[in-house]
């Protein structure tokens, strides 16, 4: 958090007796996902049930869906979902990497911001489910002087289920405070020049690597139910975008990559192709023995990269003879992603800080 809250002002022409105030500043307010508190069953059923509860996330009527969550899926769920986040769970800070990734992504922009703007801004982050929750942070901005908020979802593609409720946070937060401040939302970056460049980059780093370089790159993105693309949601072509401008960029044609999706949930048909189905098809049925997977959808590594993709879908590409299984991290904290989302938010505030 960059915090610039000291030498509070008083307004000009007030009274002797006028309280002082912040000096008035802007926020850049990033938002994740989320993460449990911990992998223990109590602080994963609660933030699965915040999570799970989301009618951006499922959309099933609260009649129908609420007791089946709460009564069998919370009941078993969150021992499942606790081991898989004991697998990548950061002992020495007791946090989610996402949380690490998010903290360290966060300090490298206030870096970044201060350099451009000195004590204009403040940037902090905050999570749709689980804590820091949007509402304190938004509080927390307004308590600092923040006339201003600039609101960063940390999601390249919008999709309602990800992007949609983040605003929707975001704007039920902004309905408590008593003097709100203007907003803005950043618009979804999937085909931002310098967030392809960052992807590329981490592409050839990866290839150049390794000693015999992969033959399919597996560009896999979080699902979403098919019904959702056909009620007019953008995610699954700006998915394809993302994907065809990384390739034009390494200057591949269309045999050295492909875009699928993962983490499928529930009975309906999801996306496709399957990311768990589609590494095994190219290891059984086009015999490749060497692939990598890149995961442009998440800004940070978590669970669904660090433990679906680099776990249970690389098993499922050996299982079914694949060999050499290369999984490339997300863009993190590195340079040309802070530079990148550097640059979204610069633009983002042409008029309020040039």
């Amino acid at each position: 958090m960059n915090d610039m809250t000291t030498d509070p002002i008083r307004p000009a022409q007030a009274p002797a007796d006028h309280p002082a105030l912040p000096r008035e500043k802007v926020g850049i307010l990033l938002a994740n996902l989320g993460t449990p508190d911990h992998y223990s069953y109590w602080p994963m059923r609660r933030y699965l049930s915040e999570f799970l509860s989301d009618q951006r996330v499922i959309d099933y009527p609260k009649w129908k869906w609420q007791p089946l969550l709460q009564l069998i899926i919370l009941s078993k769920r969150p021992f499942a979902s606790g081991k898989n986040y004991k697998s990548i769970w950061n002992e020495a800070l007791n946090e989610s990497p996402l949380m690490t990734i998010t903290k360290a992504q966060t300090a490298a922009l206030a870096a970044s911001m201060k350099e451009r703007y000195g004590d204009q801004v403040m940037v902090d982050f905050c999570m749709r489910y689980g804590n820091p929750s949007t509402k304190s942070k938004v509080k927390a901005m307004t308590e600092a002087g923040c006339r201003k908020i600039l609101f960063f979802p940390l999601y390249p593609q919008y999709a309602g289920a990800t992007s949609a409720t983040a605003n929707d946070a975001f704007f039920k937060a902004l309905m408590d405070e008593p003097w709100q401040p203007t907003a803005r939302v950043v618009d979804p970056y999937f085909e931002n020049p310098a967030y392809i460049e960052a992807l590329a980059q981490s592409v050839e780093r990866a290839y150049a690597a390794k000693d015999e370089k992969p033959e399919m790159l597996v560009v896999s993105y979080h699902g979403m139910p098919k019904r959702y693309l056909m009620q007019g949601d953008p995610y699954h072509c700006q998915c394809q975008k993302s994907t065809r401008l990384l390739r034009e960029r390494l200057g591949w044609d269309k045999t050295q990559i492909c875009t699928t999706f993962q983490s499928v949930f529930g009975p309906e048909e999801w996306l496709k192709p399957y990311t768990v189905e589609e590494v095994a098809r190219l290891a059984k049925e086009e015999g490749k023995k060497r692939i990598a997977v890149i995961a442009p959808a998440f800004s940070a590594d978590c669970i669904e990269t660090l433990e679906e993709i680099n776990e249970e879908i690389k098993e499922s590409f050996e299982h079914a003879g694949g060999e050499d299984f290369t999984y490339i991290p997300c863009l993190n904290d590195e340079p040309a992603h802070i530079a990148a989302l550097s640059g979204v938010i610069e633009e983002n505030l042409r008029g309020w800080l040039d």
